[in-house]
């Protein structure tokens, strides 16, 4: 059965950086269909430092398949940035990644769970 994931910046950090704990934990599980976002996308090319890692970075990029950032996505992610950035610190990035969790109805994988789990309507991932 294929299923699919969305996976956050620091999921595919460690995947870049060839974690082999995180790899194995993959490999157990049923095949994926692993998805980013534009926003993911960027953080993960804002912090190489240098044309190696960008290669690097882009390299594994081509393994994920990419969700679009809609008007839904936007307005959704709107909503929870005028509920929880007071409450929660909510950032803009995180609310965009979030929504876009929510409005494809996809798992979201992520170790920075606390930073989502308040969330209603977000289904957390774990292997």
């Amino acid at each position: 059965m294929n299923k699919t994931l969305l996976c956050d910046t620091c999921v595919i950090i460690d995947l870049i950086n060839e974690n082999d704990l995180l790899l194995s934990k993959l490999s157990k599980q049923e095949h994926f269909t692993l998805f980013v976002n534009s926003i993911i996308e960027m953080e993960l090319l804002q912090g190489v430092h240098n044309k190696q890692e960008l290669k690097k970075v882009e390299q594994k990029l081509t393994l994920f398949h990419r969700l679009e950032i809609n008007q839904d996505i936007l307005e959704t992610a709107t909503d929870l940035v005028k509920k929880y950035s007071l409450s929660h610190h909510l950032k803009l990035a995180d609310a965009i990644i979030a929504a876009t969790a929510m409005t494809y109805d996809v798992p979201f994988y992520t170790y920075n769970k606390r930073d989502f789990r308040y969330f209603s309507g977000i289904r957390l991932w774990a292997p």
